[in-house]
């Protein structure tokens, strides 16, 4: 049955999927690796598609580092207690 939890737990799946990536050994094979996304653009001129879905993936590595650990706690704890 698809409840609001099961949405949530598929939420925090994908995200321990993308703070897990490594850029050297995985994302470089298929050419997303991070020279391949450092070019340099002008001023005015937006960054390829490429390089914004590399520059979204190094910012939730970034910033939701913490909060998954306590997320991934709760979600432990919430399946432990409840099946």
């Amino acid at each position: 049955m698809f409840t609001l939890w099961s949405l949530i737990e598929a939420s925090l799946l994908c995200l321990n999927a993308i703070c897990i990536l490594h850029e050297e050994r995985f994302l470089a094979k298929f050419g997303w690796g991070a020279s391949s996304a450092a070019q340099v653009h002008g001023f005015g001129e937006s960054p390829s598609v490429k390089a914004q879905v590399l520059n979204l993936v190094r910012s939730i590595r970034t910033v939701a580092k913490i909060p998954l650990i306590f997320l991934n706690l709760v979600a432990i704890i919430f399946k432990l207690l409840l099946g």
